[in-house]
């Protein structure tokens, strides 16, 4: 508790004073400068003694603290789950050098990796992939979503708009159809 004539300071800022009025919980003291300022109590700390930094390291820390709530997290993560595999298509992550690749030669790399994809998921039973394409002029995905639809099995999307733009897409693997 604070008294009138308590030389105080300031948790949160550089500032020292002494306490020349209260009024509920609002504390208002006379800094050094001479300068009146209005703070709440639990914003200041009485100092012992001289107008000296040498603060009670514990007394602020239980001042500063908040109370967490008393609630335990019910939804549990399986340790299990994996987060979803992202296939970036963009020529330059697939190759070194693609300057003397042609558009067909460009087009044609990438429609094969995102068949390897799609077999090894459906080998190991992955059920989803997001394939990262790009917007562009819309060839490749234009490609991915003809492949997608000879398959079996395979459901598609639009891949998150904001985690992804328009770019992606999300391919979800249908498991245990007879």
């Amino acid at each position: 508790m604070l008294n009138k004539g308590d030389k105080v300071s300031v948790l949160d800022d550089a500032i020292d004073g002494i306490v020349v009025d209260i009024k509920g919980s609002e504390v208002t003291i006379e800094t050094l400068d001479g300068f009146n300022l209005i703070f709440k109590s639990n914003q200041l700390i009485r100092n012992e003694g001289s107008m000296s930094f040498n603060f009670n390291k514990n007394q602020i820390i239980s001042k500063k603290e908040v109370a967490k709530p008393n609630y335990s997290n019910k939804e549990k993560k399986s340790k299990k789950e994996n987060p979803i595999p992202e296939f970036d298509l963009h020529i330059e992550k697939l190759v070194k050098s693609y300057k003397a690749m042609s558009n067909y030669e460009i087009l044609t790399l990438q429609s094969e990796t995102a068949k390897k994809h799609i077999e090894f998921a459906i080998r190991n039973r992955i059920p989803k992939i997001v394939f990262i394409h790009g917007v562009g002029d819309g060839v490749l995905k234009s490609e991915i979503d003809f492949m997608l639809g000879r398959y079996d099995n395979i459901t598609f999307q639009d891949a998150n708009y904001q985690k992804y733009g328009l770019g992606a897409t999300e391919i979800y693997f249908k498991q245990n159809i007879k």
